[in-house]
């Protein structure tokens, strides 16, 4: 069985010392890919992550600029889209959307930048990976009013049944993290099971959430570790994991035009 992490971030500063022994440890492990988003904002993240994707053929990258970093949008930043899409570096812009958990950036600032990218997304051909920590209403309303239709990913899902089920009328995959394998997660695991497998796809979110039954024992998650959460997802759906092995990895193909 392979396995396919949706979201990983191993171009953060917690894997400086030994990123390529991660990456390594998750291929040999079964892991067939990843998806790393490189973070705009930040010059060294987004080298990291165009050099991972120009040494590993299995890694595929996305770019865009955080809802808590909305407030540093700039219009130079759909020059640097533009450019990283004509030279085959991104195969999505993300992860964006909006937090309005945290709201380390004004509500008004994470909104415009949100709207920004999406229409450049929507002009590019590009899906989006989309933060939504309750603000499932706005996001929604954004893909609805800039008529926005070419889908993407809500990643690390943490929504309402009704959100899921709307978004997918848009062309949207849901994607379940590590918080799935948590104690106290039942409503998530809710949604999970009425979703169908055909939207579902599975991610680490690494270095964060670290899944149980690691969760305790290590501080820092790795793409090894999205093996966890496709055996809770299918202790869910009541099926086998070599089931969720391939749906989730067709799933993933499916969004990003990645050949497995």
């Amino acid at each position: 069985m392979h396995f396919i992490d949706s979201h990983a971030h191993i171009n953060t500063t917690e894997f400086d010392e030994d990123r390529i022994q991660v990456i390594e440890r998750a291929f040999q492990g079964g892991i067939e890919a990843l998806l790393c988003p490189a973070e705009l904002t930040e010059e060294k993240n987004t080298e990291i992550a165009l050099d991972l994707i120009d040494t590993y053929p299995n890694i595929i990258a996305a770019a865009g600029i955080h809802p808590h970093h909305a407030r540093n949008f700039n219009p130079d930043i759909a020059t640097t889209l533009q450019e990283m899409t004509r030279e085959k570096k991104i195969c999505a812009v993300g992860e964006i959307g909006l937090d309005f958990h945290y709201n380390l950036s004004s509500r008004k600032d994470q909104i415009e930048a949100f709207n920004a990218q999406l229409n450049l997304a929507q002009e590019l051909g590009l899906p989006v990976v989309i933060h939504s920590r309750n603000a499932g209403k706005e996001i929604a309303a954004s893909v609805k009013e800039l008529n926005y239709t070419r889908g993407g990913v809500l990643h690390c899902f943490t929504e309402d049944w009704s959100f899921a089920k709307l978004m997918m009328d848009y062309n949207f995959w849901v994607s379940f993290s590590g918080i799935l394998t948590y104690p106290n997660a039942d409503p998530l695991r809710e949604v999970a099971r009425k979703l169908p497998l055909e939207r579902i796809l599975i991610e680490t979110d690494s270095p964060y959430l670290v899944p149980v039954p690691h969760r305790g024992k290590i501080k820092r998650n790795e793409p090894l570790y999205v093996k966890e959460v496709a055996q809770t997802l299918a202790h869910i759906k009541q099926t086998s994991l070599e089931e969720i092995s391939t749906i989730t990895s067709q799933n993933f193909s499916s969004v990003f035009l990645f050949e497995i």
